[in-house]
C-alpha cells in the first residue's frame, strides 16, 4: 500500500509527538500532475482493463451460446445479442483509454 497515489509525501514534525503534518508551501510536495497521473495509473486503468476483460468474456460468451445452441432460434438470437453488446462493450473501453490519453497528451501530462 506504500507509495499508492502518492510517491513521495516530505512531511515535518508537528508540535504533537508521532503526528506528522504536510507542509503545503514546500516546492518538494505533492504536484497535481503526479498525483493526477497516478489516479488515472493505479485506479482508473485497472478499471477499464477489468471493464474490457468482461466485455471480451460477455462477447465469447455470446458466442458459445450461439454455437451451442444452433437449432434453437430463440437461443441463437439471445447469443447473437450478447455478441453485439460484447463488441459495444469492448469498443466503449477502448475509446475510453484512447480518450484519457488524447487528453493526457493535450494537457502535456502524458
Amino acid at each position: 500500500m506504500k507509495d499508492f497515489l502518492i510517491q513521495k509525501v516530505y512531511a515535518q514534525p508537528s508540535s504533537i509527538t508521532g503526528v506528522r503534518k504536510i507542509n503545503p508551501t514546500s516546492d518538494t510536495g505533492i504536484s497535481f500532475d503526479l498525483l493526477l497521473q497516478n489516479i488515472l495509473n493505479e485506479i482508473v486503468s485497472p478499471i477499464i482493463y477489468f471493464l474490457l476483460a468482461l466485455a471480451v468474456v460477455y462477447f465469447v460468451w455470446g458466442m458459445m451460446t450461439f454455437i451451442r445452441n444452433a437449432d434453437s432460434a430463440e437461443k441463437r438470437k439471445e447469443g447473437y445479442s450478447h455478441m453485439l453488446w460484447g463488441v459495444v462493450g469492448i469498443f466503449i473501453m477502448i475509446s475510453a483509454k484512447g480518450l484519457i490519453n488524447l487528453i493526457l497528451s493535450i494537457m502535456g501530462l502524458n
